[in-house]
């Protein structure tokens, strides 16, 4: 089409100009893009300090996997395929810029070491990158932080879902302890945190 040529040829670009580096590394939060191996795809929310998705130059972006719920979707599908497409938003701009890349997933100790609590760590080589009209973005205020944002030491309390009496079984030993020491809930203690909003 004529219009969306017009645009990419104009916005579309292969690497984040200063302005849009700066507004990437300002983030706390992204949503992430990943296809498998078939086609299937999913989208998640990715959370951490502001600054957690590291510009290392105007093509690169590196950020964390921290502990999820187990099902390693994304990085599995990053595993399978390395693509991604990734979404920065401000809504109270508000602001957003859009990020195709090719990526691969680091278990290297130094770069572990750049995220305290992460698990694994992405690289992504940026292919696309654009500023995208933010005028259908719901203005909303922020209201406080996530307590489960890993500290500079990399601790983070334990998630409700992982005190789970009949998942016991299936956590790590590091985790069960920590479950047993906050103590245990059943699901439905655990559905009612979740209508509340305390995960």
């Amino acid at each position: 089409m004529p219009l969306a040529d017009a645009l990419a040829a104009t916005i579309v670009v292969n690497q984040l100009d200063d302005d849009a580096a700066a507004f990437v590394a300002s983030r706390d939060f992204m949503f992430l893009s990943t296809v498998d191996a078939t086609g299937n795809p999913t989208v998640s929310h990715k959370g951490g300090a502001p600054g957690f998705v590291r510009v290392e130059n105007p093509t690169t972006l590196m950020f964390p996997s921290y502990d999820g719920n187990g099902m390693y979707l994304s990085m599995g599908n990053i595993a399978e395929t390395g693509r991604i497409g990734l979404l920065f938003m401000d809504f109270a701009t508000p602001h957003r810029v859009r990020v195709q890349a090719s990526a691969s997933i680091s278990r290297d100790g130094d770069d572990l070491a750049r995220f305290p609590g992460a698990q694994l760590v992405v690289r992504a080589e940026i292919t696309e990158a654009f500023v995208n009209c933010g005028r259908y973005i719901h203005s909303h205020k922020r209201v406080a932080s996530s307590p489960y944002v890993p500290d500079d030491s990399g601790e983070a309390p334990v998630p409700a879902w992982k005190r789970i009496d009949l998942l016991q079984s299936a956590l790590s030993e590091q985790d069960q302890a920590r479950a047993a020491q906050a103590g245990t809930i059943d699901f439905d203690e655990y559905a009612q945190r979740v209508e509340r909003g305390d995960p």
